[in-house]
């Protein structure tokens, strides 16, 4: 057999014995011999999984990103200056977050393998004519197959039998409601709708059937998906782009400020060219965020850490800031905002409606009865529809490991649960009312007929389907008086009630029945002696509910100027129901775009459209796509939910793809940045606060290190600016202490803050802003950095002070300059001490977060003092750091050093919320 040149769509217009000859197979199947030469022809019937990337190179993309190389290239310099100790340090720092990092994101994928479980694991299939039980990986085309109601569906197939066959596309369409399948062609209404074909990746919910497998793994519809998602190449995040960017202008500050210390310290200073250039490339090492890197690593992990807590899966440590930055979502609907069970809402009743609740019913919105409470004596037309409700019906309760599960369509599923709402058991109604034979459901008459005995002998006929091809075969009503003619009046009432009720997004199910004596009963039941002269219950209309937590997660985007579009295969009055019914848009009259309508779109129009409320309906995977790369070509960051094949494409080209990790198939899993362990759109939420928090967290950290940079530059350039008059009063050796010991551990603690009060009420960022923006800029050099710069000079001051200055010349040498250059650099530590508790809030109170709240800023407090007492008072960091002893007197300046600093702070951001509530209130 050679391969197929006819897709399934094609051979579903062809009759059984032309698809089984194209095939070359019967209804006996292969035989093994031919199923394996086909096995070694088309391979095996699995996904191909997207080239991975080696974990060589995994390893080893995190030592040269761009901060990265600044750092290798930074200890290059610390070696050259005569500092080989300060280089390896620096060095190490660069290692360890490397593998960190590394780490982190092989944990988070070797969870997300963990989840990919998609296709069923076996399938029975007919060999030589023997039902034998198969791996689905060695299903081939041209094997004959059989199913029934829950197995997965593991190749692209044509049905060569069905009884009573509905199938779960949901996976592939994002349509909620089944499919009915036969084996007549009919082509149906849009993409996989063909009557006689059955897809790779979905579920049979209902019915048996038998079917030959057309098209097997990557040439089946799933596997063309896949082959859509693998080809689309991921850009880099725009944290990564973000980062590159800052590390080029942190470079070129630290090498402009080594060129002005060594054009200064030649010209003013006269040191020798070789002195100040090791002078100059100290300051540039000085200058370099050696903690940058570490500090981004852990804020992000932590942020995944946080999340995985909330049952969202990180695969990528850069996704959890990316998630913070999105201004919009484009969420699937099935499955991801409702909860893909559908539920009946409504009974309506020739004289009455019943509005069906979590665990009972309402009477006309008035008297409301809760399970078994339930007085069904009362209601006896009420009662007959939940009995016909659960006869007529295939669903049925398999015991799992995870409890009892319902094991049909959802549609039969929600009226079994209707009747077990009203105390009904349908176990006891089918011992007490036993079935006789079943007129199966096609799409023809659009009816599923049960014959079943009554405890008297005479036998009920049970009737469940479309309204409008059930009331031609009603002759009569059941009204609160009993059984009467059914009139035109009757019919009109009920054909309204279903257009209410599906202008708003239901779905409905007309009941009937017939009682037939036993002695007018036919020897055989037949559609036509049945289904005739029936009697008008009412109707159950049914929906698939909003996730009850959807309601509080869609009002935070919107309070967080995050938009939310729906993008979903079901139909537009079902998807603008929803869409209205959860607030992502202000009412049902919305624009809705059909895939039809897309696809004759241009982009300008497109672009044109999303300026309005919008939601898409019945669209194809290739145009989930397209509407991801239109926001993006906007300007928008987009986060792309979903859980089918269907949206892998978009998870794949979104700047961030969030699946769910309980419905989701596979290729979904495998597209995504995120997926959410329970399924739950709330989660995302939660993510979208903890990606702010790690963007913020790391501008704190950015104000952090750059101010510690002023308090450190202003005593070298009162060295400079005086010509060496005045000593100068840090040394290089000092100074590096600072960034690579005493500042470290505290700015590690930054990264761990969580969420300032009031950020899910602030807009996304724009893209234009920057890390190291005006503000950060602004803290940094002219407030906190200059306000170290003044502590640290007058440290080293009032040492001279003490033994004479100014009567006496500034000491620059001796053990005088050394306690003098160990006092400025204890007082750029105590600084820091107030300084990193004022960053952890932007201009809130650091009260309203608690003042010790974050105990790794704590550890990290005690960590340098620790630290630059150690250097004062150890012998042998004396010698290497050129540090020594100091007395009480400079103990005490220390120790009031943090206080009115953290004050100072505490009253600018005072006067900033003042400012500003002033001016919300004008």
């Amino acid at each position: 057999m050679g391969k197929l040149t006819r897709t399934p769509q094609e051979l579903a217009k062809e009759d059984q014995t032309a698809v089984l000859g194209e095939l070359q197979t019967s209804l006996k199947g292969l035989s093994s011999d031919e199923a394996q030469a086909r096995l070694n022809k088309f391979g095996p019937n699995k996904i191909q999984k997207g080239q991975k990337q080696s974990q060589l190179k995994a390893f080893l993309k995190n030592f040269t990103s761009l901060m990265a190389i600044l750092l290798w290239v930074g200890g290059i310099i610390a070696i050259a200056a005569g500092m080989p100790e300060l280089g390896i340090a620096i060095w190490c720092v660069n290692l360890i977050n490397g593998v960190f990092s590394y780490w982190q994101e092989f944990a988070a994928q070797k969870a997300t393998d963990s989840l990919m479980k998609m296709l069923p694991t076996y399938v029975h299939v007919r060999r030589g004519g023997k039902l034998e039980q198969i791996e689905t990986v060695d299903l081939v085309p041209g094997d004959v197959f059989e199913l029934q109601a829950g197995d997965a569906i593991s190749a692209d197939s044509y049905l060569l039998d069905a009884t009573s066959m509905q199938v779960d596309q949901s996976a592939l369409t994002g349509e909620s409601v089944p499919e009915s399948k036969s084996v007549a062609y009919d082509p149906g209404e849009g993409q996989f709708a063909e009557s006689n074909i059955i897809y790779a990746g979905t579920t049979v919910g209902a019915g048996t059937g038998l079917a030959v497998a057309v098209s097997t793994g990557m040439d089946s519809e799933f596997g063309r998906i896949a082959k859509l998602t693998q080809n689309q190449e991921k850009t880099n995040s725009p944290l990564t782009i973000e980062l590159n960017r800052l590390t080029q202008q942190l470079s070129i500050i630290a090498i402009g400020m080594g060129i002005l210390f060594f054009v200064l310290a030649v010209t003013i200073v006269h040191y020798p060219m070789a002195k100040a250039f090791i002078f100059a490339l100290g300051m540039i090492v000085a200058f370099i965020p050696e903690g940058l890197l570490p500090t981004v690593t852990l804020s992000l992990a932590q942020g995944v850490q946080r999340m995985a807590k909330k049952h969202a899966l990180v695969k990528e440590l850069n996704s959890v800031e990316t998630l913070g930055e999105t201004t919009v979502i484009c969420s699937d609907k099935t499955g991801t905002l409702t909860q893909n069970a559908m539920t009946v809402n409504h009974i309506w009743l020739p004289h009455r409606e019943f509005g069906v609740t979590g665990n009972g019913f309402v009477n006309n919105g008035h008297v409301k009865f809760r399970g078994d409470n339930v007085d069904l004596s009362r209601q006896p037309e009420l009662k007959l529809l939940l009995q016909i409700s659960a006869l007529d019906n295939d669903t049925r309760v398999q015991q799992g490991d995870d409890g009892p599960k319902l094991l049909g369509t959802p549609t039969e599923a929600a009226m079994i649960i209707m009747a077990e709402k009203a105390g009904l058991s349908p176990d006891e109604l089918g011992k007490e009312f036993p079935r006789v034979t079943e007129l199966t459901f096609d799409s023809d008459r659009k009816r599923m007929t049960t014959i079943n005995k009554l405890p008297n002998g005479d036998f009920r006929i049970c009737v469940k389907g479309s309204l409008g091809d059930m009331l031609g075969q009603c002759t009569s009503v059941l009204d609160r008086d009993g059984k009467r003619d059914i009139t035109d009046n009757d019919k009109t009432r009920a054909a309204r009630a279903e257009h209410d009720y599906a202008q708003t997004g239901l779905r409905t199910l007309a009941v009937a029945y017939r009682d037939v004596p036993a002695a007018e009963a036919p020897d055989e039941w037949t559609i036509e002696n049945s289904e005739t002269n029936l009697t008008l219950i009412g109707q159950a209309a049914m929906a698939d509910p909003a996730r009850p937590e959807i309601f509080d997660a869609v009002k935070k985007c919107h309070e967080a100027s995050i938009r939310i579009i729906m993008v979903t295969g079901d139909s537009p009055v079902v998807a603008a129901n929803v869409a209205a019914q959860i607030g992502i848009v202000s009412s049902s009259k919305a624009r809705v775009i059909t895939g039809d309508e897309l696809s004759k779109m241009s982009e300008d129009e497109l672009k044109a459209a999303f300026k309005d409320e919008l939601i898409f309906a019945r669209v194809a995977p290739e145009q989930k796509y397209k509407i991801v790369s239109t926001l993006q070509d906007m300007g928008e960051i987009v986060a792309s939910t979903g859980d089918g094949v269907n949206d892998a494409p978009a998870l794949k080209k979104a700047d961030i793809g969030v699946a769910m990790g309980v419905t989701g198939t596979d290729v979904a899993k495998d597209a995504a940045d995120m997926i959410l362990t329970d399924d739950n759109f709330a989660s995302i939420v939660a993510a979208i606060e903890e990606g702010r928090t790690v963007y913020n967290n790391i501008q704190k950290f950015l104000t952090y290190i750059l101010n510690s940079n002023v308090g450190e530059a202003v005593p070298s350039i009162l060295f400079l600016l005086s010509r060496g008059l005045i000593p100068l009063p840090l040394t290089v050796m000092q100074i590096l202490t600072i960034d690579l010991g005493t500042d470290m551990l505290p700015a590690l603690g930054l990264g761990a803050e969580r969420a300032e009060p009031g950020i899910m009420q602030l807009p996304p960022r724009a893209r234009s802003a920057h890390l190291m923006t005006r503000s950060v800029m602004w803290r940094a050099f002219a407030w906190y950095g200059m306000i170290g710069g003044v502590v640290s000079t007058a440290g080293y001051f009032f040492v001279n002070h003490m033994y004479g200055w100014p009567t006496q010349a500034l000491a620059s040498s001796g053990a005088v300059y050394v306690e003098a250059t160990t006092m400025t650099l204890a007082c750029v530590v105590f600084c820091q001490i107030a300084n990193v508790m004022n960053c952890r809030t932007q201009n809130a109170s650091v009260f309203s977060v608690g003042l010790f709240k974050n105990w790794k800023i704590n550890s990290g407090i005690i960590f340098e003092v620790f630290i630059v007492t150690a250097l004062m008072y150890a012998p042998l960091l004396q010698s290497v750091f050129e540090t020594g002893p100091l007395g009480w007197q400079e103990w005490l300046f220390l120790i009031c050093i943090p206080i009115p600093v953290f004050l100072i702070e505490e009253l600018r951001k005072f006067a900033v919320r003042r400012h500003r509530h002033g001016a919300a209130a004008v």
